[in-house]
């Protein structure tokens, strides 16, 4: 290839990196986290025990009949979560057309209690792994660009690499030379990830801005109709207009029954009804059905009213639209394989983050060597964004748990955004080298002190959860402990480089 050419896909691959990377190590370290999703659930509690199926489905009428005298409007469409992988209570999910809000309703002393739906620290961290803490639907709609951009910054490295891919693959060269070793640990771990970066750039496109990717179909090839060609893609059964007779449904007990006989081995998670109260109510009863196939997630529906089964629906036999999606979404969040997979996913994860982070570095070290006396002033204020935005993030989630223990009345974004940009503000105002080490002993107080707000919040420290088997919360806490070792070592080597050498130079924080 010309040397031209490979200077091209340099300048894209370093551009795109720059452009983007910053957000993606946001989206990348949050996912990480995000990973565990229903493990976190409960974490800043003491323990409740699961109840007996038979005491969650009374929780979930209880919520349905008291939601429906409140809200009658919410007949249209409400979803109710079952005890289990979403938490030990029953929620109700009711979306609010006339305020764009989304209200969570949950008992407690069996009493109705209302609450936004998305207020908790594991929504936050949810929310933040793909708008970065930008206001949601324009958060989303970026990183959408951000993923297409992120496809791109993936084939220029694969091109420029490829050359030497088999001679440096597992080429890490310590020795004094900094660059070169952070140039190497960048390379092997994009391309030996490279597969689940592929999977991670396609699905978070699709997932953000997938319907602004139909847009053009929709309008000049399908003449506006195809969003209504690709319902049965999208939905277990065809919605059915509502009768205009009121007729009562059947209790919720007795629609997981039916779903379960429908479908054997179906453990149902979750109902979705649409019209309820009505002669023509529609529910859908999702849950897991195993199977060895990427798609595990089956689906009943059932006339709420007749009880009749309108379609069952197992993985096996999803429309190629439905399987598609579906099986992205268990591609992007690892939902199969169970642990094992989750937690590969999680160190994907984090060597993502990283390899936004060495990228950054890299460039701005590269562009500092070219005027040894003065620094330029746009590369200081890089160096300064890059370690801001990117340690500003690892302690503002840390922070994020703390408070959630601790401090549970105050917003989960409070403490974030508190955190997140005090750091901003100091790596801009510090040289380089201070700021890095500065704000990683921050991520080494704030990441230690989870397990220490864990255990003064649930009474539970680590030992005594193993003890108790208590898996997730041992986890949770040791793997917190072993991050604050990783950033106290990369403290102490950073304070120790800024005795060495340069005071200006971005490794001495790496």
């Amino acid at each position: 290839m010309k040397a031209a050419t490979l200077r091209s896909f340099l300048s894209v691959h370093t551009w795109v990196g720059l452009i983007a990377g910053m957000g993606l190590f946001i989206a990348f370290y949050a996912g990480a986290v995000t990973v565990f999703v229903h493990e976190l659930e409960g974490w800043e509690r003491p323990p409740q025990a699961m109840p007996a199926p038979e005491t969650g489905h009374a929780q979930a009428q209880a919520l349905v009949d008291g939601v429906l005298r409140r809200h009658p409007e919410a007949s249209h469409s409400l979803t109710v979560t079952l005890p289990g992988e979403h938490g030990p209570q029953a929620s109700l999910y009711w979306y609010d057309e006339k305020t764009g809000d989304q209200h969570r309703f949950t008992l407690e002393d069996g009493g109705l209690v209302q609450t936004p739906a998305r207020a908790g620290f594991v929504d936050f961290i949810y929310d933040l792994h793909f708008t970065a803490g930008l206001p949601r639907t324009f958060g989303m709609y970026l990183f959408g660009v951000f993923c297409i951009l992120y496809g791109l910054a993936l084939v220029s490295g694969v091109i420029l690499y490829a050359p030497v891919f088999l001679k440096d693959l597992f080429a890490l060269r310590l020795g004094r030379n900094i660059k070169r070793l952070w140039q190497d640990a960048h390379n092997v771990i994009g391309m030996l990830s490279l597969p689940f970066h592929v999977i991670f750039a396609w699905s978070g496109a699709v997932l953000t801005i997938g319907f602004l990717m139909l847009a053009p179909f929709q309008f000049l090839v399908y003449d506006g109709k195809l969003l209504k060609i690709l319902e049965g893609d999208f939905d277990v059964a065809p919605h059915v207009e509502p009768a205009g007779v009121a007729r009562p449904m059947l209790p919720v007990a007795e629609l997981v029954r039916r779903a379960e006989v429908a479908l054997p081995g179906m453990a149902v998670e979750s109902l979705f009804y649409h019209d309820a109260g009505d002669a023509n109510a529609q529910v859908t009863l999702y849950g897991e059905l195993p199977q060895r196939r990427l798609n595990h997630m089956a689906g009943v529906a059932i006339n709420a009213a007749s009880g009749q089964v309108i379609k069952a629906l197992p993985p096996r036999d999803y429309p190629p639209g439905m399987a598609f999606l579906r099986g992205l979404q268990h591609l992007h969040y690892g939902n199969f394989g169970d642990m094992a997979v989750k937690w590969l996913y999680f160190l994907l994860g984090l060597g993502g983050a990283f390899l936004f982070y060495s990228g950054n570095l890299l460039w701005i070290e590269a562009r500092r060597k070219r005027r040894e006396v003065q620094q330029p002033r746009r590369t200081r204020v890089m160096a300064g964004l890059t370690l801001g935005i990117c340690l500003g993030c690892v302690a503002g989630v840390s922070a994020v748990f703390v408070s959630a223990a601790l401090l549970p009345a105050l917003a989960p974004s409070t403490a974030y955004y508190v955190v997140f940009f005090a750091s901003l503000a100091w790596a801009l105002l510090r040289r380089p080298v201070r700021a890095g080490y500065e704000l990683l002993w921050l991520c080494v107080v704030l990441t230690a002190a989870i397990p220490v707000a864990g255990y003064v919040a649930s009474g539970e420290h680590l030992f005594t959860a193993l003890g108790r088997g208590h898996w997730h919360r041992f986890f949770i806490d040791g793997t917190a402990l072993a991050m604050a070792l990783v950033f106290w070592r990369m403290a102490v080597a950073t304070r120790a480089r800024g005795r060495n050498g340069d005071p200006n130079s971005v490794w001495a924080a790496g």
